[in-house]
């Protein structure tokens, strides 16, 4: 097993001054501690279960950029792009530009969007359900044929590309790996099975008949179900002073038993740094062993 980390919460004690700052040195003590991945969320507006709407919330995609510049090894994503708020042709580019100049440490995280309020805020579309999931179907055959050696048209029912020329190309091939957020069983775990590389479920009750779901929605399209990488989002808490360590342990030894092969969450007063650093010594060398 492997962990990750996100940062949902720019609101730091130094205020937008010092924001480039503190979040340099997040990113580099994630990098320096072991972390597999690190990943910013799509929100334009502070989401309410981490705050006020108010509170600082940076754009992702150029977030993922600066985070690019100052760390070497962890991966990078938004988890997870809303659908709507970018153009296909424009969020490839996004995500290859990211992959090159990342030296191929970019992932497409991405979703059906949800947050109807800033959406609308900010003017960006927002259209009825059943269209964001045939927008997110046309957004991942759009990507994929970007990052191949076809550069002819698209024609979809919400998209036309005259041309899917992206030069350059990313790093890694035959294109960044993709991951799908959301554990709706009808629509988007039948698109991991489909398009993915892995999937974002949550550790709940229900987290075994999902993953049972999925399995038989590989079955139908004729994938085999050990290529994707199941990922859960969880508090990566083990105290202010490891106190809770053998909790976490316990949870995240219980998903491995599983299959989840990667647990990525926020980490409480992540801007302290300290929180990854016990993280780094006394949990991360343990779950590599799950």
């Amino acid at each position: 097993m492997r962990l990750g980390v996100h940062v949902p919460d720019f609101t730091y004690s130094g205020g937008p001054a010092t924001l480039g700052r503190d979040l340099a040195r997040i990113a580099r003590a994630v990098d320096d501690t072991g972390f597999d991945m690190l990943s910013v969320m799509d929100h334009v507006w502070q989401i309410g279960v981490i705050g006020p709407r108010e509170h600082e919330m940076l754009e992702a995609y150029t977030t993922l950029g600066y985070l690019a510049a100052h760390t070497e090894r962890v991966k990078l994503l938004a988890w997870v792009t809303a659908v709507v708020y970018r153009e296909p042709g424009l969020l490839a580019k996004c995500v290859t530009t990211l992959d090159v100049l990342s030296e191929g440490r970019a992932w497409l995280g991405i979703g059906a969007a949800w947050n109807d309020e800033e959406a609308i805020g900010l003017g960006l579309p927002f259209p009825p359900t059943a269209e964001r999931f045939e927008r997110l179907e046309e957004t991942l055959q759009i990507f994929r044929q970007m990052c191949s050696d076809d550069d002819g048209p698209y024609e979809g029912k919400h998209y036309r590309l005259g041309s899917t020329l992206n030069s350059p190309q990313s790093i890694q091939r035959p294109h960044p790996p993709i991951l799908i957020g959301g554990g709706g069983e009808k629509k988007t775990l039948r698109l991991v099975a489909e398009y993915a590389d892995a999937c974002n479920l949550f550790p709940s009750p229900e987290l075994p008949h999902k993953l049972e779901v999925l399995q038989a929605h590989c079955a139908d399209v004729g994938r085999d179900y050990a290529e994707i990488e199941k990922t859960v989002m969880m508090p990566l808490d083990a105290g202010p002073d490891g106190s809770r360590a053998d909790e976490l342990l316990e949870r995240l030894r219980g998903l491995a038993d599983l299959g989840v092969e990667h647990v990525h969450g926020w980490v409480p007063d992540v801007a302290t740094i300290r929180p990854l650093e016990i993280l780094g010594e006394r949990v991360i060398p343990e779950v590599a062993r799950f």
